[in-house]
């Protein structure tokens, strides 16, 4: 595995040329994805300024584009009339003034008037590598061409640690006014949110206070990537506890979770109806973001990174990491939320086949069950594969990926086991080059992860599935070189 100087990951670019050899080597990947968003060259993570615009879905992600590795961020934009096809657009954001000079870190967009802003943290370090998060914003006009503002909307607070950062923004009909929750970290290596409010878009930002979670004032150290949005009346707080680890998550101290309750913008203060439950089950999802501008009280759009920090993946052998997920519509029952992919990736079923035991490279799979389950993916030769096995007689599912050929991030977890909420009956599957996204009774419980398998592993086995239908899937991404 390549050691990346500091230099060599804190580059700029400065011509597409610089990385065009990269990206054929990317393209000529095993493991490229048909129709998850994938990084055009190098490093995708977090997703960045989600939302719907001028008829049209924008995304942006932190991307590196040297290789598979964290360094100088930029924010790549893609595009999608539908949230599966996509087209590469090129650098939404590059580090490009003193205040973001060491990167464009995570933040959202929203729409205003004929524009749609995006609000981020810019990353400044002196000479001395002392970090002074900004949050700051730039305006995309109808055209296409953005442009930032040339003055941050404001510093950090240095009462808190210098993380700071995930700026989300929103608009809150009942107060009249824009807020921006910040991830931040406490002086005594906690986490929580910062709250900022504005009458103003674009200035007048102040200092609100700190959000109250009444239970969680010791939840974990940094919380990044925070998000809210009500949905049938209910708000939900999103965020990515990290340095601390939690039950039934092995040795990971990286987690996206939720609560479900009402945000009291006068105290601010969040009451949870419960306690936390995971976003996804699986070994792989992250810094989930929420779509702005939906147009629907009853259901919101998700989309997250398939991946963890710190963590490693057999793409970097060949030079790349990181995708999202296929997009998700959430929707809230008995205040848990339900998580179904959008209606548009069964547009990309192609005639379905007839079960005989090897797995396209990309497919959608659904069976039913009324018993116990074995599931096994990528298998070779009937043997190894990534296992899949639910109990009936305690609802529980367990997911082991270490039987297969290429193994990582064996020190965090290989294995896990969680529990369903009512007795499985369906299980749909969405399978890519690299990618395993499983939803459990319609979306009431979904498992994410990635899966290398080898040119050999490409075969599956199924015990216990009262029906199965599998569809190939054609190609949704525009793997291009725009830059």
């Amino acid at each position: 595995m390549k050691q990346w100087t500091q230099e060599e990951r804190y580059r700029v670019l400065q011509s597409p040329d610089e990385i065009k050899d990269l990206h054929e080597r990317n393209a000529q990947s095993i493991w490229r994805q048909t129709y998850h968003v994938q990084p055009v060259t190098g490093l995708s993570s977090d997703p960045n300024g989600f939302g719907y615009w001028n008829g049209t879905w924008h995304l942006f992600y932190q991307w590196c584009p040297w290789g598979a590795v964290h360094g100088l961020k930029y924010w790549y934009h893609v595009s999608s009339p539908d949230l599966v096809h996509w087209t590469n657009l090129g650098i939404g954001l590059k580090p490009d003034t003193i205040y973001d000079n060491k990167g464009n870190h995570s933040g959202s967009a929203i729409p205003e008037g004929d524009n749609l802003y995006l609000f981020y943290t810019g990353n400044h370090r002196d000479e001395n590598w002392v970090r002074t998060p900004y949050t700051c914003v730039a305006k995309m006009d109808a055209d296409g061409t953005i442009t930032k503002n040339a003055e941050p909307l404001f510093g950090p607070r240095d009462d808190y640690e210098e993380h700071q950062r995930d700026p989300k923004v929103f608009w809150v009909e009942e107060k009249q006014m824009y807020y921006i929750f910040i991830g931040a970290m406490t002086m005594d290596k906690k986490g929580c949110v910062l709250v900022y409010h504005s009458k103003e878009l674009l200035s007048g930002w102040s200092f609100a206070g700190q959000l109250s979670v009444p239970g969680y004032e010791d939840f974990g150290g940094m919380w990044e990537c925070p998000c809210i949005q009500n949905i049938s009346g209910k708000d939900v707080l999103l965020f990515s506890p990290q340095y601390t680890t939690l039950p039934g998550r092995g040795n990971s101290t990286n987690h996206n979770v939720y609560l479900v309750g009402k945000m009291d913008y006068d105290t601010l203060t969040f009451i949870p109806e419960g306690p936390y439950e995971f976003l996804d089950y699986g070994f792989d999802f992250y810094a989930a973001q929420l779509a702005s501008n939906v147009g629907d009280p009853d259901k919101a759009i998700i989309i997250g990174w398939i991946g963890l920090p710190d963590n490693h993946y057999p793409s970097e052998e060949d030079e790349w990491e990181g995708t999202m997920i296929v997009p998700r519509e959430l929707t809230l029952q008995d205040a848990h939320l339900i998580s179904r992919p959008v209606d548009a990736v069964k547009d990309l079923r192609q005639e379905e086949i007839t079960p005989d035991g090897t797995l396209p490279n990309a497919c959608d799979i659904e069976l039913t069950v009324s018993g116990d389950l074995h599931l096994a993916l990528f298998t070779k030769d009937g043997e190894g594969g990534f296992t899949v096995d639910y109990d009936q007689s305690t609802h529980t599912v367990t997911a082991d990926k270490s039987k297969m050929a290429l193994r990582f991030n064996e020190q965090v977890f290989e294995q896990l086991t969680f529990t369903l909420r009512k007795p499985l009956k369906s299980l749909r599957m969405l399978i890519d080059s690299c990618s395993v996204e499983l939803f459990f009774n319609d979306g009431e419980e979904t498992f994410t992860a990635h899966a290398y398998p080898t040119k050999e592993e490409h075969g599956y086995s199924v015990d216990g599935a009262d029906e199965l239908h599998i569809w190939p899937l054609t190609a949704a991404v525009k793997d291009d070189f725009v830059v």
